[in-house]
């Protein structure tokens, strides 16, 4: 039977080629896709995921969960890395073939149908899953688990020296779900930044004919442009496939049951991931850390899945 996800997302490039990977993977059922202000603000997540699926034209339309902006969150569009509009300057055409609701209702309705069954990836910031299990604390026994892709275990992070982005934006919602008696694997930056891609990547994509290659072949190449100008560097990590690596294949990593909170107040520190790694530890053990990957397995898979949604497309 496969496996019932919901994925909360802020697309960005990242994100983009993880909903390329899950949309057409048998081993999936994409209820819901919602949106987040994130690497985009609220309005421009709406309409990229919007945008995606329209694209991409899955088998199975998924519900589409609009973005709300977070009244914590500073508005910093990611423009350099991801391009003006988050997908590269692409300006895809938008969908509308369904009514749509705020992310955190869609959230919670399909938790509510679908009790104990439903994994939910979260490769944005967590203002929407924040908000479902502060406005409905029921509802959180119901997740049947939690995949976040954000953080840092031990280096450093992006967004500032301190924090990775999807944390930095939105730190008391993040502290509310990393406090949460859900199961939650958090993949953090530390780990998505072992898998790195080449510019061989795009010799390796599905033909530009499918509407999955068509996308890919479009919004990649930005991503490599930008790693060059703004990072200095030739190759590009993809976080969001990594995080969806992790609900569909966990033997991939290596995991620690660890203490984990994050800063909401520092001035330097805000969005900061602190884990008690102490050797008498005084913190409860909230959730599993991937600390390591398989990242020749990892690039493989994430290949692989790509050229199958090619030939579905």
């Amino acid at each position: 039977m496969a496996r019932k996800l919901i994925i909360d997302c802020d697309p960005g490039i990242s994100d983009a080629v993880a909903l390329c990977l899950a949309l057409f993977d048998p081993r999936l059922e994409v209820l819901a896709i919602t949106a987040t202000a994130g690497v985009v603000a609220a309005e421009r997540s709406t309409t990229n995921v919007r945008a995606l699926v329209n694209q991409l034209d899955p088998p199975r339309y998924p519900r589409i969960g609009t973005a709300v902006p977070s009244e914590h969150a500073p508005v910093e569009d990611d423009n350099e890395l991801h391009g003006p509009d988050g997908l590269a300057g692409c300006q895809f055409a938008v969908t509308d073939r369904q009514h749509q609701q705020p992310s955190d209702k869609v959230i919670a309705e399909l938790l509510r149908l679908h009790p104990d069954q439903i994994t939910i990836l979260c490769c944005g910031p967590l203002t929407n899953l924040g908000r479902v299990f502060s406005r409905d604390p029921s509802l959180v026994p119901l997740v049947d688990k939690l995949v976040l892709c954000g953080g840092t275990l031990a280096g450093p992070g992006d967004r500032t020296p301190a924090a990775e982005a999807n944390m930095f934006y939105d730190p008391p919602a993040a502290q509310d779900v990393f406090a949460s008696a859900t199961t939650k694997s958090l993949v953090p930056l530390d780990v998505t930044e072992q898998v790195i891609f080449g510019m061989d990547l795009l010799d390796q994509l599905p033909s530009k004919q499918t509407r999955a290659g068509g996308l890919l072949h479009r919004i990649l190449p930005y991503s490599f442009r930008a790693a060059h100008e703004f990072l200095g560097r030739e190759s590009i990590a993809l976080a969001d496939p990594i995080g969806l690596l992790a609900v569909l294949e966990p033997d991939l990593f290596q995991w620690q049951e660890i203490a984990g909170d994050v800063e909401t107040q520092g001035i330097l520190t805000r969005g900061a991931t602190v884990f008690d790694r102490r050797a008498r530890r005084q913190w409860q053990c909230n959730m599993e850390v991937a600390a390591e990957i398989d990242a020749g397995a990892a690039r493989e898979r994430i290949i692989r899945g790509l050229r199958y949604a090619g030939q579905q497309s």
